[in-house]
């Protein structure tokens, strides 16, 4: 299976820039995967598709301000690092610019000194691992020094930084937002479970290889990153509940999906835990765990196209991408959503 399989041409127009002002206001592409049908609906219209005893499960991680400006101490020559994963005590495993300088036993500080890191180590492909020294609290001394770290993609600025979270966001530890969840408002959510649809929490904390390219030809030969999964007891109990009774999971976007599928067994039913997970899900998948997919609009030739195209069908996911295409949908972080049943 070769990674061109999974290209389709975009225009750089429908690349969304800025979140629209009411999160549940933005169009919804219903595929029904047995038979490659096609609806156009908006958002709030999910609460059509969805049915009493269904569980929807949402990942609720939190994006934190992992992108921080500063100095090399000594010369005072500019950088910009990213936290992409956390290590230890105060160490982490981050992208620095410019890299070249960017050597073991460098010293950087940020802020008026707020903050101090030392590079311990080059890890995989360039990433640095860097202790962290600081007095009080790191995620408040974040708070006071980082920026939201927006997609590549993403060239505007974000007024609110509380746009590129979701509503239901908890747990700090994410570089990039679980974007399916977006479109979710309180109201929204109180009417989910109005209708007597349950809800679970899982945690995983997306990092940056979500927006990794695949450079290897085949599909199979590319290295999958890491993400740290929390799949707490009593939310994997609603799941099986669900299972047991014969109602449908339906995850809202692949960080779920990802995390359902890494802690299933053979029928589908969720063992609570955490720990790292690297699945790869590509067709030929035979998904265990998950009944429905919500998801956003994701990159040509991304491992979120081919799972994407696992579920249903690279020929039915790429023939919906062309009608978004030709109909102008918004694609990307904060782009229109699609609904796979």
């Amino acid at each position: 299976m070769k990674t061109s399989d999974f290209y389709y041409d975009l225009p750089q127009q429908l690349i969304a820039q800025d979140p629209l002002t009411d999160r549940s206001a933005s169009r919804l592409l219903v595929l029904h995967r047995k038979t490659g049908s096609l609806e156009h609906r908006v958002f709030r219209d999910i609460l059509e598709y969805l049915k009493k005893g269904d569980c929807l499960v949402i990942n609720d991680t939190k994006v934190i301000p992992a992108r921080l400006y500063g100095r090399r101490e000594g010369s005072g020559g500019l950088v910009e690092i990213l936290l992409l994963k956390r290590l230890g005590d105060n160490e982490w495993e981050c992208l620095v610019k410019p890299g070249k300088k960017a050597r073991p036993g460098s010293r950087l500080v940020f802020g008026d000194g707020q903050l101090k890191g030392e590079i311990l180590a080059l890890g995989e492909e360039g990433n640095r691992r860097i202790r962290f020294e600081y007095e009080g609290i790191f995620e408040q001394i974040l708070d006071q020094l980082g920026e939201m770290p927006l997609p590549p993609y993403i060239t505007h600025k974000l007024a609110d930084p509380s746009r590129y979270q979701t509503v239901y966001a908890r747990h700090e530890g994410s570089a990039a937002a679980p974007t399916a969840g977006l479109h979710f408002t309180q109201e929204l959510l109180r009417e989910v479970e109005q209708k007597g649809v349950h809800i679970a929490h899982v945690t995983l904390h997306v990092g940056l290889g979500t927006f990794r390219p695949v450079k290897s030809e085949d599909v199979e030969n590319h290295h999958m990153h890491s993400e740290y999964y929390i799949v707490e007891p009593g939310e994997a109990q609603k799941i099986n509940a669900a299972r047991t009774a014969g109602a449908r999971v339906i995850c809202v976007g692949t960080t779920s999906c990802r995390t359902l599928e890494s802690t299933a067994d053979e029928d589908g039913f969720i063992r609570p835990g955490s720990g790292w997970t690297q699945i790869f899900l590509y067709p030929g998948y035979r998904f265990k765990a998950m009944d429905g997919l919500i998801t956003n609009f994701h990159l040509p030739e991304s491992t979120l196209l081919m799972l994407v195209s696992a579920f249903a069908g690279k020929d039915n996911v790429l023939r919906a991408y062309e009608t978004a295409v030709q109909e102008k949908y918004r694609f990307f972080s904060f782009g229109d959503a699609m609904l796979i049943l």
